[in-house]
């Protein structure tokens, strides 16, 4: 892994080798499941790190975390474990695949969130930010309802397929442009439960 210069790491050719070039973890039996990019002690790491920066920004605050269903949760749930300043969790759930590999851009909310965030200082936990439509309109939608702050946490982030702009405060890793699964991110339902993340072979 490479260090860039806001704290993320980009995943490399070298990803999932240890220093004698080895591989540290295997595809499961799986011809849809290939190379693997982000290896489980990476994660743990870098949610470490990511847990760390938030409870420094958020050290007077109580935050608000809203995972965003299902990718998130695997994620939201190591982060939050990890932060040490006192937090509060919602979800909601938004459809933009469906069962494809890439993103319609047509966002639909499946699930809400329970309580009001008004006057909140929020921290929308995400798994990935792919063509950025997704969360493009989550942050428009949120900020309609008068949070004190909005920032966001990112697992993983895609920008050869970003098509719109958006930021987030907190990045995990940067990824190639090939559509991945594992660690709560899935292909039609499939894969969450992988350690680790890894590219689909979709050939």
């Amino acid at each position: 892994m490479a260090a860039i210069g806001d704290g993320r790491r980009r995943c490399d050719q070298n990803a999932g080798m240890d220093a004698r070039g080895a591989n540290l973890s295997q595809p499961v039996a799986d011809p849809n499941v290939g190379e693997i990019l982000v290896q489980p002690d990476d994660l743990a790491h870098r949610v470490r790190e990511l847990a760390e920066e938030i409870s420094r920004d958020y050290a007077d605050k109580n935050v608000l975390l809203i995972g965003v269903l299902k990718g998130a949760v695997f994620f939201l749930s190591d982060l939050m474990r990890q932060i040490d300043v006192p937090c509060t969790v919602d979800f909601m759930a938004v459809a933009s695949y469906g069962d494809a590999t890439e993103s319609s851009g047509v966002v639909r909310i499946l699930k809400d969130l329970d309580d009001s965030i008004e006057g909140r200082d929020v921290l929308i936990v995400e798994d990935i930010v792919d063509s950025g439509l997704t969360l493009q309109y989550l942050m428009k939608n949120l900020r309609s309802r008068k949070p004190a702050s909005l920032e966001v946490c990112a697992l993983l982030t895609k920008p050869a397929r970003r098509e719109a702009e958006v930021s987030a405060k907190y990045i995990g890793f940067e990824i190639p442009n090939r559509f991945v699964i594992g660690y709560g991110l899935d292909h039609a339902e499939r894969y969450r439960n992988l350690p680790y993340v890894a590219a689909l072979n979709t050939g």
